[in-house]
């Protein structure tokens, strides 16, 4: 069977439209491996406006730009130096400050991150406080603290990093004897900011007001339930209730982003807050989305749960669950800078992700991956809401997993001991067009002149994934993509809104949105037959003989009067 071709209209989404955050597609773009327009290597501002085009072409209403500021980048960016700048190697500011108004001429909203937890070691207040000494006014903007035990000689606590290892690390005085400690939830590199000052939270106020000023639509908010520690800093409970852990998700943090989002509507437009959350507990992380706080935060449990019809319906019935109580709307997204790519984490035996749980040398069934991921794409575009795709997924990149260990940068591999792949497999710079390395990643002319290399290896079996190989092929992984997101902009069912789950067999997802669409996902390993439709819309994979195969998604157009919509419907059987 031939896929349907749909047109090629799309919707223009407006300053005017005040709700765009709750249906948006939003493509996240991280800078150093997106496009690179002066061929050092790095991707930078030039080459995604080089590149604005494409993004128009795929559908996307908002593009959310990992760290793009000045960083030792001792963790990918997420260690800045300066927020009101941007790093040498990406452009300058005035380049930022193009990017986003060619952006928004082309209908694209611009989002940033906010990295408020934490600075660089490099960062003038850190710097500051180094040479101010114990006792200093510069210290108390940071979390240092007098070692334990004789001599001070041990940490303060025993706090966990979320990048393993310790949490602390001891300074040195300037007449090179031991000094106090500071904490770091992430790496040394990384000192973690005291909220409980004055000086951080104004500090951060501004910053906002800045990037609001230079007319960016919104804020992701890194890590955004760590900022504010309990006093003391006591040891973690070995069962701590709500509230009552001693560094993750305290009280006092609404009042923090009460105050942001005072500062976000107070400029016109909506100006979006959202929130990077990992809290298992759904009426805490409920609260942060309060119409007086953040405005949407990252769904990623449905992210992390393995391809099972079981597990996706339970992530996606919580889920809504626990936005229903707030109004806020859904997101959802299969991966990011952090992740598995897609297609190589449902190619495994276990395709659920866990940070703890990654290993160097994990098998991979790749075509078994491909077809769950062209399923999922389909899946997570027809739930209600909003979605996040992070370049390349439309693609269909698998991880990389060969970057010779010389070559790999991520501290979360290192700080592993060498057992964690670390995340630089799905950071590797996009392919573009050609047949070989670099695949276009470089400006062709100053490619030609300068013959720099991608700051991470390219595997050379990705000439059949450029985006010149798939944008004309009705069976790639882009062309499915993109037909998605114009049907979805298309479909006044789809966005923000309601679902409705239609009987089937437990291998199967099938709901509607609205009384014309249906979406029926098929995880088991036997073919289907599909409900009573009036037309295909679109398909993860080819019918067989009418059917929709195993590990496989289809959207459906249906008449309100078929019988799927009433309570006693046929089930969808395998």
């Amino acid at each position: 069977m031939t896929l349907p071709v749909l047109a090629t209209d799309t919707i223009e989404t407006t300053d005017s439209d005040a709700l765009w955050w709750r249906s948006a597609v939003i493509y996240q773009v991280y800078v150093r491996s997106f496009a690179d327009g002066n061929a050092d290597g790095t991707g930078d501002l030039a080459g995604v406006r080089a590149h604005l085009g494409y993004l128009k072409d795929l559908g996307v209403d908002a593009i959310w730009f990992n760290p793009w500021y000045p960083s030792p980048l001792a963790d990918g960016g997420y260690d800045v130096s300066d927020y009101r700048d941007i790093h040498p190697a990406f452009g300058t500011l005035r380049e930022a400050e193009l990017l986003i108004a060619e952006a928004l001429a082309l209908g694209i909203r611009t989002i940033i991150d906010i990295v408020p937890n934490h600075v660089s070691d490099q960062h003038p207040w850190f710097q500051a406080a180094l040479a101010a000494g114990p006792g200093s006014p510069e210290r108390e903007r940071f979390w240092f603290h007098p070692g334990a035990g004789e001599g001070g000689n041990e940490m303060p606590n025993h706090w966990v990093s979320n990048f393993s290892g310790d949490t602390w690390t001891r300074t040195t005085n300037p007449d090179g004897s031991q000094g106090e400690w500071y904490l770091h939830l992430f790496t040394p590199e990384q000192p973690d900011l005291n909220w409980n000052h004055p000086d951080v939270r104004r500090e951060h106020e501004e910053i906002l007001r800045f990037w609001f000023d230079r007319g960016v639509a919104g804020v992701r908010i890194d890590s955004a339930a760590l900022l504010v520690k309990a006093a003391g800093l006591p040891e973690v409970p070995e069962a701590p209730g709500p509230g009552e852990h001693p560094n993750t998700d305290r009280d006092e943090l609404h009042q923090i982003y009460r105050d942001w989002r005072a500062i976000a509507d107070s400029y016109e437009g909506t100006r979006v807050l959202v929130g990077e959350l990992w809290l298992p507990d759904a009426e805490r992380f409920a609260k942060y989305l309060r119409p007086d706080e953040m405005h949407t935060a990252f769904n990623f449990d449905f992210m992390t749960r393995p391809w099972d019809a079981a597990e996706l319906r339970t992530s996606i019935d919580q889920t809504l669950a626990a936005h229903a109580p707030v109004g806020a709307p859904s997101t959802w997204v299969l991966s990011n800078h952090d992740i598995t790519r897609p297609v190589t984490r449902y190619g495994r035996d276990d395709s659920s992700f866990d940070f703890l749980k990654k290993r160097i040398g994990t098998p991979t069934d790749l075509e078994l991956g491909v077809r769950r991921a062209r399923a999922a794409a389909l899946l997570t575009a027809a739930l209600p809401g909003s979605l996040y795709i992070y370049q390349g997924d439309e693609l269909g990149l698998p991880e990389a997993e060969g970057i010779p260990a010389a070559l790999i940068q991520d501290p979360m591999h290192f700080r592993s001991g060498g057992v964690d792949p670390g995340r630089d497999g799905c950071r590797v710079p996009l392919p573009w067009r050609g047949t070989e390395p670099p695949f276009g990643f470089s400006a062709d002319a100053a490619e030609a002149a300068n013959g720099a290399q991608p700051w991470l290896p390219q595997p050379s079996e990705w000439a059949t994934l450029t985006v010149q190989a798939q944008e004309s092929d009705p069976r790639s992984m882009l062309w499915l993509y993109r037909q998605a997101l114009r049907t979805r902009k298309r479909e006044a069912a789809l966005g923000d809104g309601g679902l409705h789950w239609l009987p089937s067999d437990p291998d199967v997802l099938a709901f509607a949105r609205g009384d014309r669409f249906v979406n029926v996902t098929n995880l088991s390993s036997a073919a289907i037959p599909l409900p009573a439709h009036d037309s295909i819309l679109l398909s993860s994979s080819a019918l067989d003989g009418g059917l929709l195969p195993a590990q496989a998604t289809v959207w459906l157009r249906v008449s309100p009067q078929h019988p799927q919509h009433h309570k006693h419907t046929e089930r969808i059987r395998q």
